[in-house]
């Protein structure tokens, strides 16, 4: 390759290597024949292919311990004051309810506020005030140290989906979740170095009783990964469950100084807090574990439609969450942010990566970083398209370029969403990972030094020449740039005749690869059994419940 680069004129050196990325791109585009669901079959194209996949290897990526691109101040002073304002006045003249939790509102009450009923109030700055001991940030620590994320500062952390009830495929088509695809997304996202944390409930198992549920997806998390995760917060019981699959993985003492393990506390918006996730909260804050407390605000339906209005009332929500984490044990770890969209208000349907949803992550940033609190994103890869189309990546491209230059610490929904949140995707969550890596090396910034301005390169090739054989080339040409497998750069002769197959349909026989190539990691096999032991009985002293 380099003696034929350094006799040839600069046309054969492109036409050389346009074939040499076209073989690549042949075997990517094949790797279903390559490489079937389910098997490891070795040699031959499919090891190029796992060469072309080797950056997803979880041994030599780890999260961006702090970004190099300035976060955007989108709002000046001004009408930050004026937000922050907005939510004291929303705190003190309509105030946040909780129901149905006593302990909370005793603690509220002892703390100064007003609570009438179920009903709290605050004065203005008060719930500011409480929420100024949380830490602004911390680790969270995962099964494997060298899989431990911080927290808050310039890192960024980014997660799979959450929540879908179905999932979807180019082979199945859409179907509810099962135990397997949730399986499935955990391995997916403990292969690929583009995703620091394994998320909670990536799919809903739906073939598993809602009240045993937990204990699978726990397990799962804890032994097909050794990423950070979150544990159920559906009760309390299920909340305190969690917490102790995880002192069995990790260890009392060391639980009871680090956190391990984080709870996802939607409020029900607006202005209410449920027994359900008050109780879950108080549980991971006793257990000084990570609270991440979510207001999820829908601009005309549980809030105002004007986008201040959703922004203001976000953070009230929130601070009274926060605040409550602190009540119950100072320090705990806590992760303010939010789950907003617009709505079209002609047929009610949710919209996703619009310009108003994406300025409102950007502003809500800011507002949560002069809190103290790390921040949370708005959003991440999200869509309410129903396929992993272009209208699916154009909402999601805008939502998560908004998201990752607001200064957002933590990143739900960055791979697999599709439908507003209904249904999980295979291709898209391949689709995502591409993206996720580009965003992640732009983030890293620009290295201006002697290596990058390669001057001895310019002595090598004069005027006229080309660069591709010069030693800096060589040293540099495999981390210069950004490597995608995903993508189909060759000519289109080559793609057509290899099927001409679209972007989701590459993506496809990807994620099948990692499947197919996912190792799982060790684990004591004395832990283990005593993880199987604590599900088997905790399931056998309840009935099933389906709903």
């Amino acid at each position: 390759f380099v003696i034929k680069l350094s006799v040839c004129g600069v046309n054969p050196c492109i036409i050389l290597i346009v074939g040499i990325n076209a073989l690549d791109i042949k075997d990517e585009q094949n790797v279903d024949k390559i490489v079937p669901a389910g098997s490891s079959r070795r040699g031959g194209r499919s090891n190029r292919l796992n060469r072309s996949t080797a950056s997803q290897s979880t041994s030599t990526h780890g999260p961006l311990e702090a970004r190099n691109i300035p976060e955007y101040g989108l709002l000046n002073e001004d009408a930050l004051v004026a937000l922050e304002t907005q939510a004291d006045w929303i705190l003190k003249e309509i105030g946040v309810e909780f129901r149905g939790d006593k302990v909370a509102l005793d603690l509220f009450r002892r703390a100064g506020a007003d609570v009438q009923g179920e009903r709290v109030r605050f004065d203005k700055g008060h719930a500011r005030t409480l929420c100024s001991t949380a830490p602004t940030s911390y680790k969270l620590h995962g099964r494997d140290p060298k899989h431990t994320v911080t927290l808050g500062g310039k890192n960024i952390v980014l997660m799979p989906g959450y929540g879908s009830p179905f999932v979807t495929d180019l082979n199945n088509g859409r179907r509810y979740a099962s135990l397997a695809d949730f399986h499935n997304f955990v391995k997916m996202t403990y292969s690929t170095p583009w995703l620091h944390h394994s998320g909670g409930t990536v799919c809903e198992p739906v073939d598993i009783p809602v009240n045993k549920r937990h204990l699978d997806m726990v397990y799962a998390h804890l032994r097909f990964s050794t990423k950070p995760f979150m544990g159920g917060v559906t009760s309390a019981s299920r909340a305190q469950d969690s917490i102790d699959m995880a002192k069995l993985v990790f260890g009392n003492s060391f639980v009871q100084e680090n956190a391990v393990i984080q709870a996802n506390i939607n409020v029900n918006s607006p202005l209410i807090y449920d027994d359900t996730m008050s109780a879950a909260l108080r549980i991971y804050a006793a257990e000084n574990q990570c609270v991440a407390v979510s207001p999820a605000i829908f601009g005309g339906a549980m809030g105002p439609v004007s986008q201040p209005a959703v922004i203001a009332q976000t953070l009230a929500e929130g601070m009274v969450g926060i605040a409550l984490t602190q009540l119950v044990r100072e320090g705990c770890p806590t992760i303010l942010g939010s789950f907003h969209s617009t709505m079209n208000l002609k047929s009610g349907a949710l919209t996703f990566g619009t310009p108003e949803a994406n300025m409102a992550t950007m502003a809500l940033s800011q507002l949560v970083k002069r809190l103290g609190i790390p921040v949370r994103s708005g959003g991440g890869q999200v869509t309410s398209s129903n396929a992993a189309d272009g209208q699916a990546m154009q909402d999601s491209t805008s939502s998560m370029w908004a998201t990752m230059i607001s200064g957002a610490n933590q990143v739900w929904h960055s791979a697999g969403w599709l439908e507003g949140g209904l249904t999980m995707s295979y291709e898209k969550f391949v689709l995502d990972l591409d993206h996720c890596g580009m965003l992640m090396q732009m983030m890293k910034g620009i290295q201006v030094n002697e290596e990058t301005l390669a001057k001895e390169s310019y002595y090598e090739s004069g005027p006229g020449e080309n660069f591709l054989s010069t030693a800096h080339t060589l040293r540099n040409f495999a981390t210069a740039n950004y490597q995608s497998s995903l993508p189909d750069t060759g000519p289109y002769e080559t793609w057509s005749e290899n099927g001409s197959l679209t972007a989701a349909e590459r993506a496809n026989g990807i994620w099948k690869t990692m499947l197919a190539n996912y190792e799982m990691p060790h684990m004591d096999e004395s832990v283990d059994e005593a993880l199987k032991d604590f599900m088997a009985r905790r399931k056998e002293s309840m009935p099933d419940e389906w709903y």
